[in-house]
């Protein structure tokens, strides 16, 4: 067959639906069919059957079942009645389709965004914290500790306070504060336990007469004794009152400020009180300006008044260290449990968010302490973040529940009862 007759046929072909008479008549006389449109298909002509026009044949066949399916779409898509549209029927609604891809598309880049806000949040906390940890004063050194966990799995950390001075080693201090801080329990509390530095006790290898030395003595007896200060006050606590400590964590007069405007640079507010001054009400008093101590000015003085105001590290270590009111001792523990309280619950502030990690790298630099890095930056943050939920606090002995008494060396103390303590601390820390 001549090739310009079987492009044509093909042309023909691949429009039959759309042909004209004359077309339609043109196609009909080519190919030998007497083909009607949208009725029936094309007759084969067994002149063709020799594979010449087969693939005429075959696309008519094609051609008719489309129509075929696209007369079955319309007449399903419309009523009998004419031309309402069909409403049972599926229509695909590429609108809804391109709707459902944009929003998967969103949440994916959301998703993205919020991981990557995360990861520049740790690399930012990490940065914070070693860069706080750079401030660690030469010399500073871990303490032996036997750390043991309580039976119910909670941590508890001993927290010692000691009135060391630059000039003095630590065999020259004493601990001014005394605490035992508790976390992850059961219950999800945060428990501060401070025990008044007088309170009489027996402590191994000292003791001559049972309970006859002041607890803060504890201290300055173990860092004699190869710097094992804390050590050995962990022992005195357990002989005493049968409480396991976990960790431990010591800070100084220097150390205590440096991390106070570390991690509060506008300073820490704090409503000021004071008990009666030889039973006189007082709107300040002149406490003890420790910081500025030296060998020519030995006793500087700073005034505090009574009510909120914001402190800076140097003036809340004086605040928490005076004991010259009425409640004495008793008064400054007070202040110490309000103090620490105070710095935890000042989390809740978002611009601690910025200066958090600084401070706890500047807490683990310039305290010695046996918490690990990998405690500091995991547990450390949901300690702060608990504890300015609140803080439950106790103090032993509580106000007025002691006898006085002398210690073995003729000092003022106090003694207690210490099956009662012993049975509260087992329920409190146990």
């Amino acid at each position: 067959m001549d090739q310009r007759v079987k492009l044509r046929i093909d042309y023909l072909h691949a429009n039959l639906k759309y042909l004209n008479d004359a077309e339609l008549s043109e196609y009909n006389r080519l190919t030998g069919q007497h083909f009607i449109r949208h009725h029936q298909a094309p007759q084969q002509d067994e002149r063709y059957d020799n594979g010449q026009f087969n693939q005429v044949n075959q696309n008519a066949q094609y051609n008719q079942q489309g129509q075929n399916r696209s007369d079955m779409y319309q007449q399903s898509h419309y009523d009998v009645d004419g031309g309402q549209p069909n409403p049972s029927m599926h229509q695909p609604n590429h609108k809804k389709n391109k709707k459902k891809r944009k929003k998967v598309g969103f949440f994916k880049k959301l998703r993205r965004f919020i991981l990557l806000v995360l990861i520049l949040m740790i690399g930012f906390f990490i940065y914070g914290y070693q860069r706080g940890k750079s401030k660690a004063p030469e010399g500073l050194k871990t303490e032996k500790f036997s750390g043991k966990k309580p039976a119910s799995g909670a941590i508890n950390i001993l927290i010692l306070g000691t009135d060391q001075r630059d000039f003095q080693n630590t065999g020259d201090a004493r601990s001014d504060s005394i605490m035992v801080m508790q976390i992850n329990s059961k219950d999800h509390k945060v428990k501060l336990v401070s025990f008044m530095r007088d309170t009489l006790v027996y402590q191994p290898g000292v003791s001559q007469y049972g309970a006859d030395t002041k607890i803060n003595v504890a201290y300055n007896i173990g860092e004699q004794d190869h710097n094992q200060g804390a050590e050995y006050m962990r022992e005195v606590l357990n002989k005493n009152f049968g409480i396991d400590i976990t960790y431990y964590a010591l800070v100084n007069f220097n150390s205590f400020a440096t991390v106070i405007d570390s991690l509060y640079p506008m300073g820490l507010k704090i409503d000021a009180q004071f008990s009666t001054v030889d039973q006189q009400k007082v709107d300040s008093v002149k406490v003890p300006d420790d910081l500025n101590w030296t060998p020519t000015h030995q006793d500087p003085v700073q005034v505090i008044k009574t009510g909120p105001q914001k402190m800076d590290g140097r003036t809340l270590l004086n605040y928490a260290r005076f004991r010259k009111d009425d409640e004495g001792d008793y008064g400054r523990t007070k202040r110490q449990q309000q103090v620490m309280k105070a710095i935890m619950s000042g989390v809740k502030n978002p611009l601690t968010l910025f200066t958090g990690s600084s401070a706890l790298g500047t807490i683990k630099g310039v305290t010695s302490t046996d918490l690990t890095n990998s405690f500091m930056l995991t547990k450390a943050p949901r300690l702060l973040f608990d504890a300015s939920k609140g803080i439950e606090s106790h103090t032993v002995p509580e106000n007025g529940d002691w006898v006085d008494a002398m210690d073995q060396y003729g000092g003022a103390g106090l003694l207690i009862d210490f099956d009662k303590y012993q049975a509260k601390l087992k329920d409190l820390l146990g």
